[in-house]
């Protein structure tokens, strides 16, 4: 039985315990502890490579009563998911709801993470526990089913970017416009978005020559961990925009964007997870509501003479684009793609497209 009664714990670095009761798969595992806000979307949240090596916490008292889509796959790229798999550790809800209803749903969120073998605790004071994130940062913890005591883990010591990127160049769709995207550990919704506007698209592992290539343009996508250990992605694209290649970076993909610029990024006290996260547009003074999910931010203070900041987050006034004078570079930290959350900004894609055709 998937729904067992198993007492669980979650352990914080700094010591605190949280008691529960695990669901999912019944195996005590260790990360980084990170809090999502968003009402709903967990199917896409579970998927997105960028939660890689972390233990998700869902602030929304009541998850998984619309269930689990079907995996069913559109020109090779999953209609509900981001990814062909579960990316998180673990999983952090307050309520888990055993019955689930929606015309989609084909199973219930306990038996999905029992399948990808991934643990999950209900029970805990969700809004407690967010406040100590807030108020600390983001820490080391690790979930413990029953007496399988285990070791704390820290993914950011590691490149985790090659442990989700794909192996092996991949050509997807017959567009005359060609765009080569950097595979960071991308989502299926930022291939669909360029899809949708006619290109063929060489998807590329993350440490890829790309820059080698006779392409029209360039995506830097999403993904997990520091961006300061994709060191051969960072180098292959100070080359790319010597060359002058229209280039495009999101999430992940800006912070590279940056660091090969020559600006610096940091590690954010608990960063920005979330589908409300308010941005303004430093060129039209316009204000949008963006899906976010990172630990990391660019340092304005870094930016080379030739760029300027693109977006700006209204709420800590933390770096949320890029772009060069020239109009040929830009970068968004937030998601246009959303998935989920709102698609105020898919222009954005559009605009990327009027630059490469310009």
């Amino acid at each position: 039985m998937v729904e067992s009664q198993t007492v669980a714990r979650l352990i914080l670095e700094d010591g605190s315990v949280f008691y529960g009761v695990s669901f999912g798969y019944p195996q005590s595992t260790a990360g980084e502890i990170v809090f999502n806000t968003g009402m709903t979307g967990y199917p896409e949240a579970l998927t997105d490579p960028s939660y890689f090596g972390q233990i998700l916490v869902l602030t929304f008292p009541l998850i998984g009563n619309y269930g689990m889509p079907p995996a069913e796959t559109e020109q090779d790229l999953f209609k509900w998911y981001e990814a062909p798999k579960g990316m998180i550790s673990a999983l952090v809800v307050d309520d888990y709801s055993l019955d689930y209803s929606h015309w989609q749903a084909k199973t219930s969120l306990a038996q999905w993470l029992y399948n990808q073998k991934i643990p999950a605790i209900s029970g805990i004071d969700t809004r407690a526990l967010t406040r100590r994130i807030r108020e600390k940062g983001v820490m080391l913890a690790k979930l413990v089913i029953g007496d399988q005591e285990i070791d704390f883990y820290d993914p950011n010591q590691e490149n985790l970017v090659q442990k989700v990127s794909i192996e092996k160049p991949q050509l997807m769709g017959r567009g005359k416009t060609r765009i080569t995207l950097v595979d960071c550990g991308c989502k299926h919704s930022i291939m669909e978005e360029l899809l949708q506007r006619d290109v063929q698209i060489l998807r590329v592992p993350w440490n890829y020559p790309v820059e080698e290539e006779k392409t029209d343009g360039v995506l830097l996508s999403s993904g997990p961990g520091d961006p300061a250990l994709c060191v051969e992605t960072i180098e292959h694209t100070q080359k790319v925009l010597t060359k002058g290649v229209p280039t495009f970076g999101i999430c992940l993909g800006h912070q590279i964007m940056a660091l090969a610029i020559g600006a610096k990024t940091y590690k954010m006290k608990y960063g920005h997870r979330g589908q409300n996260q308010p941005v303004i547009n430093c060129q039209t003074n316009r204000a949008y509501i963006t899906s976010q999910n990172h630990g990391y931010a660019v340092d304005q203070s870094t930016i080379p003479e030739d760029w300027q900041p693109f977006f700006t987050n209204l709420n800590d006034q933390t770096s949320e684009g890029l772009i060069h004078h020239s109009g040929r570079f830009m970068s968004t930290q937030f998601h246009p793609e959303a998935s989920p959350g709102p698609t105020d900004t898919r222009f954005l894609f559009d605009q990327f497209m009027e630059i490469i055709k310009s």
